[in-house]
């Protein structure tokens, strides 16, 4: 299989990256709470973050899990399984007081934040297990079509609208 010179060697790397790029994006956010604007004003690197997180999530529920949920994965599959419908939660309950009338507000600023950092701790021990029992298999197991689609939709794909995670 071929790959463009922009594609990440491998999409263990690729989907690593993202973990990265996710988690860059929520630290941003706390940085930028010492600021005296209101959240709406510095949400703009979290919002993305969770925008950036949904997709992942979707992509691989949606082209990942399906093509290597068996055998000795299916338990590891399961606990992703479950662990993104943590994620998704959390970032429903985010997104609900960000756009609260009192986000701006203590203690619902001290909340948003705090409300990240559990995040960010969420995200830690996903990937944690994550990164070295499934991603190994993303260049190993899926056959070549499932991995020019994966190369695809990490270069251009959207979440469809509405969708939402199996555990959501």
């Amino acid at each position: 299989m071929s790959t463009l010179e922009s594609d990440p060697p491998s999409l263990a790397e690729a989907l690593t990256r993202e973990h990265h790029e996710i988690d860059a994006g929520i630290e941003l956010f706390i940085a930028q709470s010492r600021t005296t604007e209101t959240v709406r004003d510095w949400a703009q690197p979290l919002v993305g973050a969770m925008r950036a997180l949904r997709r992942h999530i979707y992509l691989e529920e949606a082209i990942v899990f399906p093509r290597i949920n068996t055998g000795a994965l299916m338990m590891p599959v399961m606990v992703m399984l479950r662990e993104h419908g943590e994620l998704w939660r959390a970032m429903d309950a985010l997104e609900a007081r960000l756009a609260g009338p009192a986000a701006i507000e203590e203690p619902a600023r001290s909340e948003v934040i705090a409300a990240c950092h559990r995040m960010l701790h969420l995200l830690e021990v996903h990937n944690s297990k994550e990164e070295p029992i499934i991603y190994p298999h993303l260049d190993a197991d899926l056959d070549d079509p499932a991995q020019v689609h994966l190369r695809e939709f990490l270069r251009e794909g959207r979440i469809p609208a509405g969708w939402v995670c199996e555990r959501g």
